[in-house]
């Protein structure tokens, strides 16, 4: 077996914990925090609708279609030296963002932004085990839970403070610019306070492999974002039929791979497991639903109800306070209903918010106190938070311990391209119908997002019944998985 090669301290303190969560705040905070600022970049930069969901889509992309071949390179080059240069990147990338005087340096900056991510991600959790063992790991991992959901939770209504201060008359940009400082300590603090580590021998990244994988994300992804805009010309279902082929031939390559003794990115023989399968299924149908409910709702605030981005954000508090009650109450529903109860109830309870929603939409249109919302947003993120936990957990209790590292990369992934393709799909909807009344395509898209919630109970219908605590005796070390998981995965 391969075994790390690294020197780290005995009795490591909270300093080196503390440099590796401000690098995983950053990235998740940087997916959700500018759907509050996308009106103020349409009317600043005078950016039309499919640039502002390449803003969102293409982050995710990047971050997604890359971050199992940064693991992968990590490995080979170094965990802490990745680690740096993903923050330097992302620094770098987060000022031209900032300072960008059009939607396409724009545009581009957030794409390497998004490939800066996939390169921090992926070495947090590898150095986190490297530096802390035992007791200290059980408190890393509870930390890295707690910040990252506290960053998914809390983009938007930091977004609109940002926005809303105006420091030196920068609006929008302060969102980006604001990770400059805070990624210039971080940078200066790692060499200092992280050990080096990397894998002995393992295996490079295959070429052929992450080309086709990249390939058939982004041809997934590109007519999905840009076919309505130009009226779905032969290309887009060209685009989309070659994404399939790209993909299928990634899966043939893993294959050929493994049989030639080379671990592949994606190991087919990983997702064998049944609830292994469905729940990586509920994940990517999940995350088609999340980040798309999170950009629509920040435009109909904005756009239609007239909201600025501080009053926006704070809306979105009563999405942040029930999701993470249904994080945290995840792994005890799980343990007393059994995950396929426990999932398909929470995915109908999150689209049981929406329904809520639609129907007040429909009475209120972009009118009445936003009030009215509230209970739809609180039962729709309690919902989302106990599936999400839920699908996390379930997967990485049930997957062999060889595969581990696999299934976490390929649900990784999974879960920005679902973002990515989530917010493709549903800009079709809103985007088509927005320029005649915001309400109707809010509730258009309302449609969508319950459909996808359907998706998931559906998904979730393959996973086991039984209480997870009759089945498998060591309820508290998925307890960690599951809250640990379930936050980086948003």
């Amino acid at each position: 077996m391969n075994t790390p090669d690294l020197t780290s301290p005995a009795t490591p303190g909270r300093a080196p914990l503390a440099v590796l969560l401000t690098g995983v705040f950053l990235i998740v905070l940087d997916f959700f925090v500018v759907n509050v600022a996308l009106p103020s970049v349409q009317r600043d930069l005078h950016a039309d609708d499919t640039t502002l969901e390449w803003l969102v889509a293409g982050y995710g992309l990047a971050f997604g279609g890359l971050l199992m071949v940064a693991s992968r390179v990590a490995d080979r080059w170094g965990r802490r030296r990745m680690f740096v240069a993903g923050i330097a990147l992302f620094v770098a990338s987060s000022a031209a963002c900032g300072l960008a005087p059009d939607p396409e340096l724009l545009l581009a900056a957030r794409l390497v932004q998004g490939a800066a991510a996939a390169a921090i991600g992926p070495t947090v959790l590898a150095l986190i085990g490297d530096v802390y063992a035992g007791p200290h790991r059980v408190r890393a991992l509870a930390a890295y839970a707690t910040v990252m959901g506290v960053a998914a939770a809390s983009g938007q209504l930091i977004g609109g403070v940002l926005i809303h201060l105006d420091v030196a008359g920068s609006g929008w940009r302060a969102i980006f610019l604001v990770n400059v400082p805070i990624g210039l300590a971080a940078l200066v603090a790692a060499p200092r306070l992280l050990p080096e580590s990397r894998v002995t021998g393992a295996p490079r990244v295959d070429p052929t492999e992450a080309a086709l994988v990249v390939a058939a994300l982004t041809a997934l992804v590109l007519p999905l974002v840009e076919g309505q805009r130009q009226g779905w010309p032969l290309w887009t279902w060209a685009s989309l039929a070659a994404s399939a082929v790209a993909a299928e031939l990634a899966w043939t390559r893993g294959r050929t791979l493994r049989g030639a003794g080379v671990p592949p990115l994606v190991d087919p023989a990983a997702f064998r497991s049944r609830p292994v399968a469905a729940g990586i299924l509920g994940q990517l149908t999940l995350f088609t639903g999340m980040a798309a409910y999170f950009l629509v709702l920040a435009l109909y605030l904005q756009d239609g109800r007239g909201l600025g981005p501080l009053a926006s954000g704070a809306v979105f508090t009563a999405v942040a306070a029930s999701y993470m009650v249904g994080t945290r109450s995840a792994t005890a529903l799980l343990g007393r209903y059994g995950a396929r109860l426990a999932i398909t109830g929470a995915a109908l309870a999150f689209g049981a918010g929406h329904l809520l929603l639609l129907g007040v939409v429909e009475q209120v249109g972009v009118g009445g106190s936003v009030l009215w919302l509230v209970p739809g947003l609180a039962v729709g993120g309690l919902g989302m938070g106990v599936a999400l936990s839920g699908l996390v957990g379930t997967v990485m209790g049930s997957v062999e311990s060889h595969h581990a590292g696999t299934v976490s990369g390929a649900a990784s992934t999974v879960q920005q391209v679902g973002n990515a393709v989530g917010v493709a799909l549903v800009g079709i909807v809103y985007f088509g119908r927005a320029g005649d009344d915001v309400a109707a395509a809010f509730d258009a898209s309302l449609v969508y997002l319950i459909a996808t919630t359907v998706a998931v109970a559906l998904a979730a219908s393959f996973l086991p019944g039984r209480p997870a605590s009759r089945r498998r005796p060591e309820t508290q070390g998925p307890s960690v998985t599951v809250s640990s998981s379930s936050s980086a995965a948003v």
